[in-house]
């Protein structure tokens, strides 16, 4: 039977966005393979699933199947990801995930690029052509905002406020946050408009900001593999992903003295207790950083 289209997007995102190993991502899979199959038994689409059809799910695998507590586990966090990715995507409002808890599990930290590492990324990218405009573009507004590249690609030239020097999001359940962009990233946003409009003057491109070689919405497997060939230019080991520059900005401005619910506020987290998972990495630079911006330091 062929894989659903909304389970390969997934798979997808899972890779080439959120950078997860090859197992974690064949286990979301097939956990979300199941349930799917688990659905169309009952004639029911999966963006139209409720609260009750996934604890029926997975009160059949405990009661029926015996399964280990462990693996329900596993299964909740894979339907909670899936459906939160959806939300981010707009295609449902609210998760029918949201209300199942699971069990606090270690912690993994996430990977972030050191300082030199991105100037190095940054450097290596950029040209006068259109692709490689784009992509310089795209690289130094991440790193400057930290916002998720799902939402960079959502944007719209309205959403800038070159003047100022402001960009608006619209994050996970289209909530809006303005935040602010550096000089550095103003200019080359301000340079990459001029190829734009030069390049699709006798078009009606997408009404997106960032575009293909083509006019149509840029893709995030596209812009993965930019990132990918940039990496590999860069002398960068470590697997590139988009998230590791969202990593990368909030560790960067703890480490540089930042105030943590100002990182909140940009990253668009809910919660600070999720913000906080980057005050755990590079210990030794925010006491440099403490060092340096506290009077009695």
């Amino acid at each position: 039977m062929a894989e659903s289209p909304l389970l390969e997007e997934y798979r997808r995102y899972l890779t080439l966005e959120r950078g997860l190993s090859p197992n974690t991502c064949r286990s979301y899979g097939s956990d979300l393979g199941q349930f799917f199959r688990y659905l169309g038994s009952r004639k029911i689409e999966p963006l139209a699933a409720s609260y009750d059809d996934l604890s029926d799910f997975l009160w059949e695998l405990k009661s029926d199947k015996g399964l280990e507590a462990s693996s329900l586990f596993r299964k909740i966090e894979a339907l909670k990801s899936f459906y939160a990715f959806q939300v981010s995507e707009r295609r449902i409002s609210e998760s029918p995930a949201e209300p199942f808890r699971s069990p606090r599990l270690a912690e993994r930290l996430p990977k972030f690029l050191t300082i030199e590492e991105m100037e190095r990324l940054l450097r290596s990218s950029g040209g006068a052509a259109f692709e490689p405009a784009r992509a310089r573009t795209m690289l130094e507004l991440l790193y400057a905002t930290g916002m998720r590249v799902s939402e960079l690609l959502d944007l719209k030239p309205d959403s800038l406020n070159l003047e100022d020097g402001w960009v608006r999001v619209f994050g996970k359940g289209a909530k809006e946050r303005l935040i602010p962009v550096h000089a550095r990233a103003v200019s080359l946003l301000r340079q990459y408009l001029v190829l734009r409009e030069r390049k699709f003057k006798n078009r009606t491109p997408a009404p997106e900001l960032f575009l293909s070689r083509k006019g149509g919405r840029l893709s995030r497997v596209q812009f993965w593999r930019d990132l990918k060939a940039l990496g590999k230019k860069a002398g960068i080991s470590k697997p590139l992903h988009p998230h590791i520059l969202r990593h990368t900005f909030a560790t960067h401005l703890l480490q540089g003295g930042a105030d943590l619910r100002a990182v909140q506020e940009m990253l668009g987290h809910s919660s600070l207790a999720t913000t906080q998972i980057y005050t755990h990495l590079e210990k030794s630079g925010l006491k440099a950083a403490h060092r340096r911006h506290h009077p009695r330091g």
